[in-house]
């Protein structure tokens, strides 16, 4: 077993992960409201005290905060949590309030804040897309060519020449298909759509459950079928091809995003399988001691994950503000300073709620807690 990144490889391959994928988030929106000619008074990667910063000759001021958890453009006239206007605002010439983010229309507010999320996908999907050209694509039948004794397959009586064409109504093109979707539903039961000897049938069997351990002692539970695919078929991707092949499979990532929170929502997943900032350092580090691909695929999965969260209807993340924005757009008109503020405050409580139970998690799986009470006991 290869030995653990250890800390230094971990905090740095951190830092690799986020600030970059910050940094395009937080471009996207000031290039759009440049676009839209807003001005930014400050454009941060990190939070708290400034530890570097310059002023460019916009009068932007872009700086490094010494907490490396996030970033943010502040937009001239963008006064309060909620967007709204104030006395300081409503006070400034015409021709500064014309620079202002609150003097634009609904519409350019709406994809100045849409262009963060957007360019965390985009940058996936050139990853995806680069992968794709380079390594090809999957194209393995989705046919049973063996079965596992005593396998979860075999109990439900899945046989050998069966084609997979679904499960749970969800298409399986390929066996790739299948692993995908069985790995992320341990000990589930679940309806297999197959076609035998020309004639369709539909199975419902229980997922198996396999153990995984990483290199660096992660234990894992897998859902598991305990089928064998016939002889892997990769096909060739050309760059022509890449974009379709790249927003397919940010697609899949994303659909299984919605899967496991749905999992988790819904109590048949965990809620401790939940991971915040530390374990996001922990894989990083061990992705980057593996190789640089699986260091570049890492950095797209969190890309994605990242874009995803942003767009959730939370008041404080991008998707509260758009919803507000389709509300105004709705109503003619925002919703009014006190139900805004309510509504920023609730999302704040919740995404500090949120940090909070996901650090506690991070650091149950570190068995910090474990340790600490052997030291007590």
């Amino acid at each position: 077993m290869t030995e653990n990144p250890g800390i230094l490889l971990t905090i740095l391959a951190f830092v690799l992960v986020i600030g970059p994928l910050v940094f395009i988030h937080e471009m996207g929106h000031y290039l759009v409201g440049r676009f839209f000619g807003v001005h930014a008074e400050a454009f941060s990667i990190g939070f708290g005290r400034e530890i570097h910063g310059w002023t460019d000759k916009r009068g932007t001021r872009w700086k490094i905060g010494w907490m490396p958890l996030g970033g943010y453009v502040k937009f001239a006239g963008d006064m309060s949590p909620a967007g709204q206007t104030s006395p300081e605002w409503l006070a400034l010439p015409p021709e500064e309030k014309a620079r202002t983010f609150q003097a634009k229309p609904v519409w350019q507010r709406a994809l100045i804040v849409f262009a963060g999320p957007a360019v965390n996908f985009l940058f996936a999907l050139l990853v995806l897309g680069a992968f794709a050209v380079a390594y090809g694509q999957s194209q393995t039948p989705p046919v049973v060519e063996k079965l596992i004794a005593g396998s979860a397959a075999e109990r439900g009586g899945i046989e050998i020449g069966d084609r997979i064409v679904a499960i749970d109504g969800r298409a399986m093109a390929t066996f790739n298909d299948i692993a995908g979707y069985i790995q992320y539903r341990p000990a589930m039961t679940v309806d297999v759509d197959i076609v035998r000897d020309g004639a369709a049938d539909r199975i419902a069997l229980q997922t198996g459950v396999r153990i995984e351990t990483d290199r660096f002692g992660n234990e894992y539970k897998i859902g598991a079928l305990g089928i064998y695919s016939p002889r892997p078929v990769i096909v060739p991707v050309s760059i022509v091809e890449a974009p379709a092949v790249a927003v397919e499979r940010t697609g899949a990532i994303l659909r299984t995003m919605v899967d496991t929170l749905g999992q988790v929502l819904t109590g048949r997943r965990s809620a401790k399988e939940l991971g915040g900032p530390l374990r996001i350092a922990q894989v990083s580090g061990e992705q980057v001691s593996q190789g640089f691909e699986n260091f570049i695929f890492f950095v797209a999965l969190i890309s994605i994950n990242l874009g995803f969260i942003n767009l959730l209807p939370v008041p404080m993340l991008d998707g509260g503000h758009l919803l507000f924005y389709a509300i105004e757009a709705i109503r003619r008109k925002p919703l009014g300073v006190a139900a805004q503020e309510w509504a920023f405050r609730s999302g704040l409580l919740v995404l500090l709620s949120l940090m909070i139970f996901v650090t506690i998690n991070d650091l149950s799986s570190f068995k910090v807690w474990e340790r600490l009470s052997g030291l007590i006991g």
